[in-house]
């Protein structure tokens, strides 16, 4: 699974061929969320509600980026960082 971004201690990763609808995982301490795309809905699991706050705002700004991200995993291509939340 690789991490796309790091920040303010939330890591960020893809898996390649996940199931629908496009989502990443968002990890912070002993929390982990699967968060969508596009509508950054929490499809499972949970995380802290500034956590949430930060990798929403975050996925926001990188939507087209995530999007792209979704589309090479699912093709098994090479995935490149985003960059972090400042």
């Amino acid at each position: 699974m690789p991490r796309l971004s790091y920040f303010y201690g939330i890591a960020i990763y893809m898996y390649y061929r996940e199931h629908f609808p496009p989502h990443f995982h968002a990890i912070y301490g002993s929390h982990d969320a699967e968060i969508t795309i596009r509508s950054r809905r929490v499809l499972k699991g949970s995380l802290p509600n500034r956590a949430l706050t930060l990798v929403r705002k975050w996925a926001k700004l990188h939507e087209v980026e995530l999007t792209e991200a979704w589309s090479r995993a699912q093709r098994r291509e090479a995935l490149g960082p985003i960059a972090p939340l400042d």
